[in-house]
């Protein structure tokens, strides 16, 4: 059930010492090139297996034109400005997602703050202001099922038509499924709000990560012989999974290091507030104020509230001693 785990080293997200030659651009009218350019459009929230596959076949066509493969991407998220009323959570932070797009071999990134006036943009002005006169667009390479411009109203025969007229190609990639279910980013945060951790990274293609920075706890780990790293995530938006336990990895001091996770509120101690603690093994470092990922391998047990602080140390050894079988067993060989 766990064999999967493993299989994501394209996207080994704690470790940076990959090379990239991508250019980010932090709205549109920083970018500027006569150089023809292949383009796909969307929020990617999560680069899902599905997006990279989009991505990929874009960064292949524009490479055998001689083309600059170019990613235009919004943030906010639409539905935060659109939407104010829903709280939306996103799979990534925008850190997260450039740091994905950075190892598929994108060569232009756009990140274009989305606003309500931004919004306002009919498909027309959308095509001809943005894609021709701005990017110098030459293909244009699409999910299935995308929309685009004021409501929404721009669809896949309109963009052929606009296509004729200013000269490039549009290209569709058909639906990517996994076991005949859809992938899409709704899916893959239900299954993250669910605990289905296994699930949520079969769809994602890589392991669902937690970035933030260490900061102080109240130590209780320390004095029962589980110190932990307490995590503090800054963007609001970011989507935490499900209050547990769970098996994690992380790259520290070059190394990969496992460890346990438990998201949640603390009950047997009275807590109020949602905390992060990760507690490493075989890790004896500071980590005090460093920025660390996290890497979410499965879903180990709910949270509990425990008689005592001593029934939770004893809880304690039996997530770790099933954390080192699960480690140490054939889904890792």
């Amino acid at each position: 059930m766990y064999s999967f785990l493993i299989n994501y080293s394209i996207f080994t997200t704690s470790n940076n010492l990959y090379f990239s030659t991508l250019k980010i651009f932090n709205d549109l009218s920083q970018y500027n090139s006569t150089k023809k350019t292949f383009v796909t459009i969307g929020t990617f929230d999560g680069v899902h297996v599905g997006h990279q596959k989009v991505i990929k076949k874009l960064v292949k066509s524009a490479q055998k034109k001689d083309a600059i493969s170019l990613l235009l991407t919004f943030f906010p998220h639409p539905r935060m400005v659109l939407q104010k009323d829903i709280d939306i959570k996103l799979i990534n932070t925008i850190d997260e997602r450039i740091q994905l797009l950075e190892k598929i071999g994108l060569e232009a990134l756009v990140i274009q703050p989305f606003t309500e006036e931004f919004s306002k943009l009919t498909a027309l002005d959308f095509v001809r202001k943005i894609l021709v006169n701005t990017l110098n667009i030459s293909k244009l390479i699409i999910g299935y099922d995308h929309h685009f411009g004021k409501n929404r109203e721009g669809n896949f025969e309109q963009l052929e038509e606009y296509g004729h007229t200013y000269d490039f190609q549009v290209n569709e990639i058909s639906q990517k499924d996994i076991d005949n279910i859809a992938v899409s980013s709704t899916k893959i945060r239900k299954a993250l709000e669910n605990g289905a951790i296994e699930k949520a990274n079969n769809f994602l293609g890589y392991c669902f990560m937690l970035t933030g920075e260490v900061v102080k706890g109240n130590n209780l780990g320390e004095k029962i012989g589980f110190p932990t790293a307490n995590l503090c995530i800054k963007e609001t938006y970011k989507l935490i999974p499900k209050t547990g336990a769970y098996l994690v990895k992380s790259t520290l001091n070059n190394e990969q290091v496992f460890g346990m996770m438990n998201i949640g509120f603390r009950p047997t101690v009275s807590g109020k507030n949602q905390t992060i603690e990760i507690h490493f093994f075989n890790f004896n470092d500071n980590l005090y104020g460093k920025r660390i990922q996290i890497e979410v391998l499965t879903f180990l047990r709910d949270e509990q509230k425990f008689e005592s602080v001593e029934a939770l140390q004893q809880q304690l050894k039996k997530d770790k001693e099933k954390s080192l079988e699960l480690i140490n067993g054939t889904f890792f060989e």
